[in-house]
């Protein structure tokens, strides 16, 4: 089987030819680079009009050269159909449906997020990894599970790309961003700035206005990139590997543009060896966006009849990963694993021990961080969790008692407490409890920060709220909000039936919190990136 691929969502113009016997990709691209500032979309579809023809020229060439017989040989065209930029796509859109109904073969509409997710799994051999995806207008963590693959955490704010343009557009550096932050940072030393995660989900719009003020009050520019570098790929591998553990999966693939960071990938390994995942990064060609990873994913899906009708086949915008029906994969197959307890669990940020009358719980410093931004958080979220177990006890929420804390050590040592993680008993109404507990402890000013399943104790009778290390003291509706948003996302990702498990959550949360709050987290969920 032989599959065109024909990739422009926003400034690679790119087309490819992928042959599925010998697993051979050929692309060929041309890729758009404003003379200042960022991606202009009227210059890149303009760019586009003229340079999508002339790259699919080139590969039908190619494959008029390499085919069976008289013909091109090219069983399916399959193309970009969004996420991206609207100008861009109506013309990659507009190519793919001439060149289809020219060869007379079926068309396959693609989403690029899913793509980048693909060609890693593809080339990697996993079974059925944890994907993070950072490219240019997109951040995000992403796992199958009942037939799609949902989201498990993702940006606030900004793509991680875009974040880094912003930062280097301030400087008036060329576009792109990225990789001159990245030769900066060589030269740089550490520069601390704020470090932003809840639970899987992170923002970037504060660090880059801090970096933004410490160039501009003098800081030597090598040094704030540098600290760029650290705090944001330290975020995203730290939310990576909360992914890791909320599904119990050890399989870790890169996808996006911004993938192309040697420190990030550098990061990313190193907590993979550090917990005994494995990890894989494909080649440069295939994280940044191109034709190739299209034309792959392009493949699977016509062996699976997944194809369009040139009437159904508009582009759209904002086509997220989430919403498209996983059609060549079977519905048995998951990235959640069975999260039974043992004697020891190794979550995100510890080593939790389990002996017979108190838990031990260890935050291990991270290989892949900075030595001073790790020691910082090790002792700041030890400090938290001390303090708020205790403050949510006081309230009336069900918390193990603290015997000890060393935030040197980043040692804790708590009241043994419930027989399970939630994760391995899902019901109704433990979630119920959830909520109720989210809404007390906000009522009293402060927010958990990471309500996981996983987060979650249950024994005979009581529903227990443990590790609130990423939790703080807050009047804000938005961080109640998204106390909310993480504890639904983390169910959402991995419950074989959601729904009336979020129904119970949300009704105990109404039963005591606020409605002010409930209606910031529609509004969180109605958030472009959220949809």
């Amino acid at each position: 089987m032989r599959i065109v691929g024909i990739e422009g969502t926003a400034w690679a113009a790119s087309a490819a030819l992928y042959d599925t016997e010998t697993d051979a990709v050929v692309i060929e691209s041309d890729p758009y680079l404003p003379d200042s500032g960022g991606i202009h979309p009227r210059e890149a579809a303009e760019h586009m009009g003229t340079a999508i023809p002339a790259v699919v020229s080139t590969i039908l060439e190619h494959a008029a050269e390499t085919g069976d017989g008289d013909g091109l040989d090219v069983d399916a065209v399959a193309f970009s159909r969004g996420p991206g930029l609207g100008p861009c796509l109506r013309i990659v859109g507009t190519a793919a449906r001439s060149l289809a109904q020219t060869l007379s073969v079926p068309l396959v509409g693609v989403n690029h997020m899913v793509a980048h997710l693909e060609i890693g799994r593809h080339q990697s051999g996993f079974d059925s990894p944890v994907c993070l995806n950072a490219s240019g207008a997109n951040a995000h963590l992403l796992g199958y599970h009942n037939g799609r693959y949902r989201l498990l955490g993702e940006t606030m704010d900004t793509g991680v790309g875009n974040a880094l343009d912003k930062f280097t557009r301030h400087l008036d550096w060329a576009h792109p961003g990225g990789p001159k932050v990245e030769a900066r940072a060589k030269a740089g030393d550490y520069y601390d700035l704020p470090y932003v995660v809840k639970g899987m989900d992170f923002s970037f719009s504060g660090i880059m206005s801090a970096a933004k003020d410490a160039v501009d009050d003098g800081v030597p520019v090598e040094d704030v990139c540098a600290g760029l570098q650290e705090t944001i790929f330290g975020m995203l591998t730290e939310v990576a590997e909360r992914a890791l553990s909320l599904t119990g999966t050890d399989e870790l693939v890169l996808g996006g543009g911004v993938g192309q960071n040697a420190r990030l990938r550098e990061m990313l390994a190193s907590m993979c060896e550090q917990r005994g995942a494995d990890f894989y990064a494909p080649d440069p060609r295939f994280l940044r966006d191109n034709a190739g990873m299209i034309a792959v994913l392009g493949a699977k899906m016509y062996a699976a009849g997944d194809t369009l009708d040139v009437a159904d086949s508009a582009v759209d915008p904002n086509f997220r990963p989430d919403e498209v029906a996983v059609t060549w994969r079977g519905e048995a197959e998951s990235v959640v694993r069975d999260p039974a307890a043992s004697q020891t669990i190794r979550g995100a940020e510890a080593t939790v021990t389990f002996e017979r009358d108190r838990v031990v719980k260890r935050r291990v410093p991270k290989a892949y961080r900075h030595p001073a931004l790790d020691d910082r958080l090790r002792a700041e979220r030890t400090r938290a969790e001390a303090r708020l177990t205790s403050a949510a006890r006081r309230v009336g929420v069900p918390t193990p008692v603290v015997y000890d804390v060393d935030p040197r050590e980043g040692t804790l040592v708590f009241e043994y407490v419930g027989d399970d993680d939630l994760a391995v008993a899902l019901a109704a109404d433990r979630c119920r409890a959830v909520g109720r507990h989210l809404a007390t402890i906000h009522d009293a000013g402060f927010v958990h920060g990471d309500p996981t399943t996983r987060n979650v104790r249950v024994g005979d009778e009581r529903t227990y709220l443990v590790d609130f290390g990423l939790g703080y003291h807050t009047g804000h509706v938005e961080d109640y909000a998204m106390d909310l948003h993480v504890f639904k996302q983390s169910v959402a990702g991995t419950a074989d039936d959601a729904a009336p498990l979020l129904d119970a959550f949300e009704s105990g949360y109404a039963a005591v919190g606020r409605e002010a709050v409930r209606r910031r987290l529609r509004e969180i969920e109605g958030r472009g990136r959220y949809q």
